[in-house]
């Protein structure tokens, strides 16, 4: 009865999350963005690791939660301004999301779990933390790189982006990565990042 009761719990929290991603008015394929990506996140998740927590889980679906409350434009132009949006919304994305993992009946500690590895405290050190974003990472390959060749017009400098994302990655992520299904163009970009 304890497994029946867990499954509902984590299937009553996907669904919380899933449902709070339908407002992106953002779109991929006709669906809402952060939808799209919480689940393509979490389904790379159970495949790199089916034995993934909860905690993993959770964070890999939220990963993305509500993220266009903040648009990017909101703040400065550049890396740094970048850099800033990107730590606030972690931030964002982890207070949300444990709000809502104790809502949907977990336990503080498992929601605090969730919300440190959003935002990859222990990138390195921590297995999780690691799955957390390799999931991530090949979530980004697959839905946001056409959009990011596009907008930076310059294939030299995806090579570094794609180099830099690959780097945070661990073998099993890399090689994940090099076998995604991905336009010709893009995959040759991807394997030419993997060999530096």
């Amino acid at each position: 009865m304890r497994d029946l009761r867990a499954h509902d719990r984590l299937a009553a929290a996907l669904a919380a999350i899933d449902e709070a991603n339908t407002a992106d008015p953002n779109t991929l394929a006709g669906q809402p963005l952060a939808l799209v990506e919480g689940r393509t996140a979490h389904g790379w998740t159970m495949r790199l690791d089916p034995t993934a927590d909860e905690a993993v889980q959770l964070a890999a679906r939220a990963h993305h939660l509500r993220r266009w409350v903040v648009p990017r434009s909101t703040y400065p132009a550049g890396r740094s301004g970048y850099l800033r949006w990107r730590r606030d919304q972690q931030r964002r994305h982890a207070d949300e999301l444990s709000t809502l993992l104790v809502e949907s009946g977990y336990d503080d500690a498992t929601a605090v779990r969730a919300a440190t590895i959003v935002t990859k405290r222990g990138l390195g050190s921590d297995p999780h933390v690691q799955l957390f974003e390799d999931a991530v990472a090949l979530t980004f390959l697959e839905t946001q790189l056409a959009g990011v060749r596009d907008k930076l017009a310059d294939d030299a400098k995806l090579v570094d982006v794609l180099a830099k994302t690959l780097a945070k990655m661990s073998a099993r992520g890399r090689a994940a990565a090099t076998g995604i299904e991905l336009d010709p163009v893009l995959a040759e970009l991807v394997a030419v990042a993997a060999e530096r």
